[in-house]
């Protein structure tokens, strides 16, 4: 039998690159007949750099208001609380400008104006679940009507799906929620506002875009598209990374590090599914508040040795397509993850093994944790990985 797939076209749509930030949202307002354009931004961008400022300015009298307190990890009482300041100023277009939890708060403030959520408990019915034996719940939902446009300034990537993380506080629990039309109408990548990104988080979440493309890469279900994206996002990857950390004022390093970013979720177009890295990763932010690119510096190599057994062929793509043939993946994942200075174990970041046993609970209800190459049955399996990365 033939390779059989879908490719599934997003709602997204548009990607401006290389443009200053400020002239290209403008230019999408007026595109777009927003009118009334709320600001989801970086705090510190807002505080100590010019660049909101900037956009203000640029929108003019299209601008309407703006949040700039959002913690890591998008806590839903803080989402909640950006959509009634949108709400308030009846907003009708969404910018986000930031990392990864600005981006995914954006959608959850669409969901909330959507369904005019106010409260923590009202956002239940709307959350995809995965019981521990990975049998998955998506609701159905009526769509945003009130859109988003990202401006990323960091590489963890989720500005390219349609779904967001979002902590519930009073559990410490990160869960996922998904719907077509929360995918961003339009992604802007500038370089040049990325410098006021603090270093460390531009490296650690571009370890994130890698780990993107390596689980991609690594994928029982990975297709000749899959590949062909996440092949030439290791590349840019292996080689932007390093020279923003030579030389943090190289803007064409740091675009192409935003286009490894782009190609290395070519996997939600085709359907290919991530793995243990992921979602353990996703555990170790929502519950233990490591932030997320320190996640995948953490996990990716140890994964790698854990699934090397079922998947060594793919494996060899991933050390092939960063420029060292032949060698062990989890080697070379591990040796540029260090290059770059970053953290290498859980007791790095914080974690203690007295924390192992919720980790590995709260992971068998991620689905990534299900769709890993090598099958993970058990709290147990998920302990083996904690205690090589440990």
């Amino acid at each position: 039998m033939t390779e059989q797939g879908v490719f599934t076209n997003t709602e997204m749509e548009r990607v401006v690159y290389g443009e200053p930030c400020a002239e290209t949202l403008r230019a999408e307002a007026e595109r777009l007949g927003a009118e009334r354009v709320f600001l989801l931004v970086s705090r510190s961008l807002n505080q100590n750099t010019e660049v909101i400022a900037g956009v203000r300015d640029a929108l003019g009298g299209r601008y309407a208001g703006e949040y700039d307190g959002m913690p890591p990890h998008t806590p839903r009482d803080k989402a909640i609380e950006a959509a009634a300041a949108a709400r308030e100023v009846n907003a009708d277009l969404l910018v986000t400008i930031g990392g990864g939890s600005v981006t995914d708060a954006g959608k959850m403030m669409q969901l909330c104006l959507r369904h005019d959520i106010t409260e923590m408990d009202q956002l239940d019915p709307f959350r995809m679940t995965v019981a521990e034996d990975g049998t998955r719940h998506r609701p159905q939902f009526e769509g945003p009507q009130v859109r988003q446009i990202t401006v990323p300034t960091t590489l963890s990537g989720g500005e390219f799906n349609q779904s967001a993380g979002c902590t519930d506080p009073r559990i410490k629990v990160k869960q996922p929620y998904s719907h077509r039309l929360m995918m961003p109408r339009a992604v802007v990548l500038d370089p040049a506002i990325t410098v006021h990104t603090p270093l460390w988080l531009w490296l650690s979440t571009g370890v994130r875009a890698l780990d993107h493309a390596v689980e991609s890469l690594c994928s029982h279900e990975a297709t000749a598209h899959s590949d062909a994206s996440a092949m030439h996002a290791l590349r840019l990857l292996t080689q932007g990374l390093p020279r923003s950390a030579e030389a943090p004022e190289d803007l064409q390093a740091r675009l192409n590090c935003q286009t490894g970013v782009w190609l290395s979720m070519g996997h939600n177009q085709t359907g290919v599914p991530l793995g243990a890295s992921h979602g353990i990763g996703h555990v170790l932010g929502g519950s233990c508040g490591v932030p997320h690119g320190h996640t995948s510096c953490v996990m990716l190599p140890y994964v790698l040795s854990y699934n090397k057994q079922v998947n060594a062929g793919r494996q060899a793509l991933v050390s092939e397509a960063m420029g060292r043939p032949g060698e062990d993946a989890a080697q070379v994942v591990g040796d540029f993850i260090a290059g770059l200075g970053m953290p290498r174990t859980l007791r790095e970041v914080g974690v203690e093994r007295a924390q192992f046993d919720l980790i590995a609970t709260n992971s068998m209800h991620d689905r990534c944790i299900h769709t890993n190459p090598r099958p993970i049955k058990s709290t147990g399996d998920v302990m083996e990985i904690l205690e090589m990365a440990g």
